[in-house]
């Protein structure tokens, strides 16, 4: 990036990097060159194209929805091009938030009055909005959390310590995001499970073949991004799962990059676990979601200990709700969800397939 007085010229080399879309090839795609002067972008100036409305990019048309970019750094309208690390949020996301705080700001599951009513009904909608986004077969298989990272540490610390034994095997990739590493690494110093990973193959992606090779009884979990924001890799996750399960293995998919982008259904990945994060989805930070088999969290112990997530407490012991409420203790971030579905009908009033074929 060059900056100029006139304004900011963006120069791009051309890359090519290999999509993985089956375990026996690879597409590589080729990105030309280009260059942007800002001073194009400015409304009005001699410069810029006269383009009319029917031929605008998603890009173009979807810019007025995100307030943050109506400003201007160092004299040129800002582009934001960190949409891997966080994503900005548009109108509807923002109001959704204002009108909870303004409207009906109250705790859930624990009142019958009208405020309260309200927010359950909205915090327990936008549950429904996840489920349906991602395809699963129930409402229920969804689990609120404070973001992706908790989400596997929820299944790290149920599911992990109560399956994973002396010598049992978890399968990760090198290329996996630190907080899908160390829970594990964390899980395995606890029980003495042997951690294992895929290196990357000749064109700098993870090794599928190797990976498959690398199964055997001993896995008992295979823990894998659906999409790698550094290396551009796509995995064919429904391919490794069904290998996964052929030796009894379960499978967590990391989906941060891939749900905000693509059409995500889990019930066709057949996936176990599938985590993903509500910030980089156009949705609030401080909320994300665990997406687990409805067998499998049934089965899993509490993570978390406090209100909400508990059927009976004695004295001496208490009996626990079933999921999702086992897993979300305490009052969760209630606002943050709601968001979360803005922002869900957001992406889904533009079409996930519509904003993958835009991106391609």
């Amino acid at each position: 990036m060059m900056m100029t007085m006139e304004g900011v010229a963006v120069k791009l080399p051309s890359y090519s990097f290999p999509i993985i879309r089956s375990p026996a090839r690879c597409v590589t795609r080729n990105f030309r060159p280009f260059s942007i002067s800002a001073s194009t972008l400015k409304e009005g100036h001699p410069a810029a194209p006269s383009v009319p409305p029917a031929s605008l990019s998603l890009g173009h048309l979807t810019r007025p929805d995100f307030p943050i970019l109506h400003q201007e750094v160092n004299g040129s309208r800002l582009v934001y091009l960190d949409n891997a690390a966080t994503s900005q949020k548009p109108t509807a996301v923002i109001g959704a938030l204002q009108n909870y705080y303004e409207s009906y700001n109250s705790n859930v599951h624990r009142g019958i009055h009208y405020l309260s009513a309200r927010a359950t009904e909205e915090y327990e909608l936008a549950r429904k909005k996840v489920s349906n986004f991602i395809n699963a077969s129930d409402s229920r298989e969804i689990v609120f959390t404070r973001n992706a990272t908790e989400a596997i540490n929820l299944v790290a610390y149920t599911w992990g310590l109560q399956n994973i034994k002396p010598d049992d095997e978890i399968l990760l990739t090198v290329a996996e995001h630190h907080s899908a590493i160390v829970p594990w690494q964390l899980v395995a110093q606890k029980t003495g499970a042997v951690l294992k990973f895929v290196e990357l193959n000749g064109d700098e992606v993870p090794d599928v073949d190797n990976l498959k090779d690398m199964l055997s009884r001993k896995t008992k979990l295979v823990v894998v991004h659906h999409v790698s924001n550094v290396l551009g890799s796509v995995l064919p996750i429904k391919d490794i799962v069904l290998c996964a399960h052929d030796v009894g293995a379960k499978v967590l998919v990391d989906a941060c990059q891939s749900v905000p982008h693509m059409v995500v259904d889990v019930q066709d990945l057949n996936a176990d676990f599938l985590v993903a994060s509500s910030h980089k989805m156009c949705g609030p930070t401080g909320v994300g979601f665990l997406y687990g088999k409805s067998d499998l969290l049934s089965a899993m112990p509490p993570f978390l200990g406090g209100g909400e997530m508990i059927s009976d407490v004695f004295l001496d012991h208490s009996t626990y709700a079933e999921p999702p409420s086992r897993f979300e203790a305490g009052t969760p971030a209630i606002g943050e969800a709601i968001g979360l579905g803005a922002a869900i009908d957001y992406l889904s009033g533009l079409g996930m397939q519509k904003i993958h074929d835009y991106e391609v």
